[in-house]
């Protein structure tokens, strides 16, 4: 059974940095495409970055610059550092892997930046 465990979300001032982790078990996640995507209220989910399992990243032009997506095989977690966060950062992010057949999501955690 494929579990993904998200972390790091919380309530930050604007210009602050959080880390967001999720921890998947159940896959081979090394040989997964894995991202966060957010969906803030009102608005559809978006892509936020991604990592391929050869490390190549792909980031929103909002987010360039200012978030940094990683990976570590042995822990089979994907990370998401944000830094330099803005208030329109704010919304439910969720982690995403795909494999060659299925796609997974992670149960949302919240991210709450105030200006």
């Amino acid at each position: 059974q494929v579990q993904l465990v998200e972390s790091g979300g919380g309530l930050v001032q604007a210009g602050g940095s959080l880390r967001l982790s999720c921890a998947a078990s159940g896959i081979a996640f090394r040989n997964t495409y894995s991202g966060w995507y957010r969906q803030a209220p009102g608005k559809q989910r978006e892509l936020v970055a991604g990592i391929s399992s050869g490390g190549s990243t792909n980031y929103a032009d909002s987010v360039k610059g200012r978030f940094a997506i990683s990976r570590d095989n042995a822990k089979n977690t994907v990370y998401l550092q944000m830094n330099s966060l803005k208030p329109e950062d704010t919304g439910v992010y969720y982690c995403n892997i795909k494999t060659a057949l299925y796609t997974y999501w992670g149960q949302g955690t919240q991210v709450t930046v105030s200006s």
